[in-house]
């Protein structure tokens, strides 16, 4: 099975099926279902199925997508996000860890900035 043509550029399209294939992920591997939308949108996301969920049957990876109007974009997006959880797992990495390492840069992202909050107060000689 071919991978489809998605509405963004050529570049992102090959580049998806290079990493498909250096992955040896193919279409036939992945469940694709659409679903209605949430969020922003009103009447528009009420009426189409734009959302994206997409499973790999062989590791029982889920991801869903609902980041841009079009079902396309969404479409591409959702694999791209497979790819990499998929490259993550092949790595040992997994997908706690991945999450652990984001939280990690929050706080730490949290603590610089109320270093600086403090910093400035203790500069002007108060406190």
């Amino acid at each position: 099975m071919t991978v489809p043509v998605f509405a963004v550029s050529e570049e992102k399209n090959r580049w998806l099926r290079e990493k498909m294939a250096e992955l040896g992920v193919t279409e036939g591997d992945l469940e694709e279902t659409f679903l209605r939308s949430s969020g922003k949108g009103g009447q528009h996301v009420n009426k189409t199925s734009s959302c994206v969920q997409l499973r790999h049957r062989p590791t029982g990876i889920e991801v869903k997508c609902m980041r841009e109007r079009s079902q396309s974009v969404n479409r591409f997006l959702a694999r791209r996000e497979l790819l990499e959880r998929l490259e993550r797992l092949q790595r040992g990495a997994t997908i706690r860890d991945a999450k652990a390492e984001k939280l990690r840069k929050q706080k730490s992202r949290r603590r610089k900035r109320t270093a600086v909050k403090y910093r400035g107060i203790n500069d002007q000689g108060e406190e």
